[in-house]
């Protein structure tokens, strides 16, 4: 069995946010009543599946085939699931003005509930290894099995629990799960230009100016970014701690009753541009990252980090 560690992450995740669940294997005891909740049955291996499958269409750089067949792949197993689901297709200028023709889905859950959660992560790849130890790779695209497609296995695994018949399966809240798109085109390091924060995330900064409903809300939201690798470390970075502390705050709490201090360490990380900040900043919904960093480290991510070596075997 390959090691992934995506089942400590939903565990929390499910021990705060499907508060009303009735049934499965795992019990987690928070440290209120309130986060108290016995979560649905998670399969660590099926949430491999879902991320390998993305990686078998190849790197998903927009306005390529790959992007394209991973999109309809996701898309239709997300209404496999019985999710309500919206493409949300957008033509976004990248930071050299090459028009990325791209596509949020929004994966919604009880869409007839007001109080609502936001789950999301970011489906595209990045386009160039600019990091890669070999200068020749620079402009070779990255695969991304841990930047992007994990997080996207965890939440495709969410939803396959979400899509289960039974009342008792049911959270008391409505939940969307967002996949965000178009988020790692942000400019390169061989770019000559000026490096702006804001050529990052366009699919997040487009639906948090144009939400899928229109007045969209979130009691708050949970990113995950590259949360599949080995021996993970979760820090709160900065903008997780200005804007959302509470929600942090119980998720590691949560982490800790369940034994797993040694992934989701409290304490401060680095300030990381990722799109849980243009949530914060632009839809004003209070959203934490759940990112593996070592912000001890002159580079706080893991080291294959927009490399060819972003692979499942890492």
């Amino acid at each position: 069995m390959k090691t992934f560690n995506v089942n400590t992450l939903t565990m929390t995740m499910a021990a705060i946010l499907l508060c009303s669940c009735g049934s499965g294997s795992k019990k987690a005891e928070a440290a209120t009543a309130e986060n108290t909740a016995e979560a649905p049955a998670f399969v660590a291996d099926s949430a491999w599946k879902y991320t390998e499958a993305q990686t078998l269409f190849g790197p998903r750089v927009p306005n390529t085939d790959a992007h394209e067949a991973c999109r309809t792949y996701l898309v239709n197993t997300l209404k496999q699931f019985g999710a309500t689901v919206t493409e949300q297709q957008a033509n976004l200028k990248a930071y050299d003005g090459t028009v990325l023709k791209s596509t949020n889905i929004i994966a919604s859950f009880q869409p007839e509930k007001t109080a609502r959660i936001l789950l999301c992560a970011h489906w595209d790849s990045r386009p160039w290894a600019d990091q890669d130890p070999n200068p020749s790779n620079f402009k070779k695209p990255v695969m991304g099995a841990n930047d992007g497609a994990s997080g996207v296995g965890v939440l495709m695994e969410i939803a396959r629990l979400l899509g289960k018949e039974g009342a008792e399966t049911s959270p008391s809240v409505g939940v969307d799960i967002v996949l965000f798109d178009s988020e790692d085109y942000g400019c390169p390091t061989f770019y000559k230009g000026p490096d702006d924060d804001k050529s990052w995330c366009l699919g997040t900064q487009y639906w948090a100016k144009n939400p899928h409903t229109p007045g969209y809300k979130a009691k708050y939201g949970i990113l995950l970014d590259m949360v599949g690798g080995k021996a993970p470390t979760f820090y709160w970075d900065y903008y997780t701690m200005k804007y959302a502390s509470d929600v942090a705050k119980k998720v590691w709490d949560v982490a800790a009753n369940l034994g797993y201090s040694n992934m989701f360490v409290p304490g401060e990380g680095a300030a990381i541009t990722d799109d849980h900040v243009f949530v914060n900043q632009l839809a004003n919904i209070p959203c934490i990252d759940i990112i593996d960093c070592d912000p001890s480290s002159q580079n706080p991510f893991v080291e294959y980090w927009h490399t060819t070596y972003d692979t499942m075997a890492n």
